[in-house]
């Protein structure tokens, strides 16, 4: 099975990896990362649980940094903007996106016992929904989709208590 948001790991090379992603890509877009917007992109990839506007702010606020509600808005519509997060519309909360060079809709798994997010591969789930709108005439604009279960690591865990 590949490492996937749900197996345990160290968050480091999330983080560095997403950092030096966003700093290429807002290189060669002209665009300026700035110390607030690399923190609060840093604080999302801490884990791959998803993290709300105001936990961001807390943790801007203890650092430091100018805590006001507009910093942290501002910074996540330019994450957002520039494709380097994704907004969990049902938890209001954001995740780092995996692949920030390429435009895509977001989908994801939830784990409701350690709440972590996985991202999903969206080319297939992405053509499925076009397929089926058109089929109705419709046009899609946006779309999200959070599927919300237990991880294997979190089943693994309820399965050995249950052995005990």
């Amino acid at each position: 099975m590949q490492a996937t948001a749900f197996s345990p790991h160290d968050h480091t090379h999330c983080i560095s990896s997403a950092i030096t992603h966003a700093k290429g890509l807002c290189a060669e877009r002209d665009v300026r990362l700035t110390p607030v917007r690399q923190r609060v992109l840093e604080l999302i990839w801490q884990s791959h649980k998803p993290i709300g506007a105001y936990e961001l702010l807390a943790s801007l606020a203890k650092e430091g940094f100018n805590s006001a509600p507009p910093t942290v808005y501002r910074a996540l519509d330019f994450l957002s903007e520039q494709g380097l997060l994704h907004k969990l519309e049902s938890i209001n909360a954001y995740v780092g996106c995996c692949n920030p060079d390429t435009p895509h809709q977001g989908h994801f798994l939830l784990c409701q016992v350690c709440h972590q997010a996985q991202e999903l591969d969206s080319q297939y789930i992405t053509l499925a929904l076009k397929v089926s709108a058109d089929q109705h005439g419709f046009e899609m604009h946006h779309h999200t989709i959070e599927v919300v279960g237990t991880c294997q690591e979190c089943l693994n865990k309820a399965n050995m208590s249950e052995a005990t």
